[in-house]
């Protein structure tokens, strides 16, 4: 623990600095569109820059060039207690400027609201954690346990420039590190009026980014053809698609079910066999958008490449299919997607990732929950599952369990998910400094 004269929170400096840098790093465009095309680069520097005033030592590492990853330690006063892994990308996804109220990297601050692509996901936690880290030098804190910061490149695609190549390459600047903190949790939640949830990550889906190739008799269109490889894969994006799978739920899941169902006067055996799922989503109302993603895997068909000219039939044809899998469900997604996709077709991974989940009974889910209830005693924080995935998945390979929690306050009527690789994404003030706040305080008792 900090000492008893540590200081009961950031300076004022630290919250006008979190405002600037959110802006600051908004305005570095590092937009992944993936094929390695993204230059995080400046956004490193600019964050190694200021880690090294505040008297640490960053390191700058790359697999290929511009693709920069900042790591810096914080020493601790324990040196045998076990170290903590607070981590952020520096990349975004792109934006489509005429498609946005502002220009989405103007790091425009307007009404109290800095507007840009990153915001939310996650320059915006980059910021907050760059914004303490500097207010503990100012003051003169140190935690009890050394705290690893890193911000990763390529987290908006493979990881492979990122998280994946720091855990596979660089593992030595993660010892001792047991535990982790990053994106996708303790932001506010309007579950109806007067209730503010905060849900921190405890558990993520896997990602299964599938590519399904058919393959048929090349020949004119004009012709009869009953090998024609775009139907073939056609009839199998649909059934895949259209495919209801069944509902397993995860030990967070269950967690987070019966703690909203508690919260709507409701009294649950999430580990009853004849539990119906449907139906309590439905009791839950707005809340039931926390875990209704996932309770079940999924498989969505985002592209499909196929021929070079009308009046010819192409020979193959290619899918790509999102998919998602909860922990100990991969086997069943795997025979799933054989009977789907059908004799005519093959599929692959085109990328994978492991699902995670972390124990909510921890005492580290326990001072994450505390930390959040102390700056807002009318909310209350609970465990869930993250529907997509984060970089937790990269650094869970040196044995480093990772929390979703970069929190942050927002108003009713301001939607997180929606902002989240949405259009107009924007972050209160107020709600950084919240972060901030909050933050500090955890990383003070963690």
């Amino acid at each position: 623990m900090a000492s008893s004269t540590t200081p009961a929170g950031p300076d004022a400096q630290a919250l006008d600095e979190v405002v600037a840098f959110t802006s600051d790093l908004i305005r570095i465009d590092t937009s992944n569109r993936g094929g390695g095309d993204c230059r995080e680069r400046p956004a490193a520097e600019y964050v190694a820059e200021r880690l090294a005033d505040s008297g640490l030592e960053p390191t700058l590492l790359e697999r290929s060039p511009g693709r920069t990853n900042v790591v810096a330690r914080i020493p601790g006063t324990d040196p045998t207690a076990p170290a903590l892994l607070v981590h952020g990308h520096l990349d975004v996804v792109p934006a489509d400027p005429s498609e946005w109220t502002v220009h989405p990297f103007s790091g425009e601050v307007r009404d109290g609201v800095v507007w840009g692509r990153g915001a939310v996901d996650m320059k915006n936690m980059d910021a907050m954690v760059l914004a303490v880290a500097r207010s503990w030098a100012r003051q003169g804190v140190r935690p009890r346990r050394d705290i690893v910061l890193a911000y990763t490149a390529d987290e908006e695609d493979s990881a492979e420039d990122g998280s994946g190549f720091l855990a596979d390459r660089h593992a030595v600047l993660f010892e001792g590190c047991t535990e982790g903190i990053s994106e996708s949790g303790a932001y506010s939640f309007h579950a109806q009026p007067g209730t503010t949830l905060y849900p921190i990550g405890a558990g993520e889906r896997g990602t299964a980014w599938l590519r399904l190739t058919a393959r048929g008799r090349a020949g004119h269109g004009s012709k009869v053809n009953d090998a024609n490889a775009v139907t073939r894969l056609a009839a199998a994006v649909a059934r895949i698609g259209a495919h209801e799978w069944p509902i397993r739920l995860t030990a967070t899941v269950r967690a987070a079910l019966t703690e909203l169902a508690a919260l709507q006067g409701i009294e649950i055996d999430a580990t009853a066999p004849d539990l119906d799922v449907r139906l309590l989503l439905d009791k839950l109302g707005p809340a039931a958008a926390l875990v209704e993603a996932t309770v079940r895997n999924s498989s969505n068909p985002t592209m499909l490449q196929a021929g070079y000219k009308c009046n010819v039939i192409p020979g193959q044809a290619v899918a790509y299919v999102d998919g998602r899998m909860l922990p100990g469900a991969e086997d069943e997604f795997a025979a799933t997607l054989d009977e789907l996709t059908g004799p005519d077709v093959d599929w692959e991974f085109h990328h994978r990732e492991i699902p995670l989940e972390a124990p909510v009974d921890s005492p580290t889910f326990a001072k994450l929950r505390a930390a959040v209830e102390r700056f807002d005693p009318d909310g209350r924080a609970v465990p869930f599952t993250m529907s997509g995935g984060t970089d937790a998945k990269q650094f869970s390979r040196l044995g480093i369990t990772g929390y979703g929690f970069s929190p942050v306050k927002l108003p009713p009527g301001l939607d997180y998910g929606r902002l989240f690789h949405g259009v107009d994404e924007r972050i209160p003030v107020d709600g950084l400094h919240f972060g901030v706040r909050v933050l500090d305080h955890y990383l003070k008792s963690a």
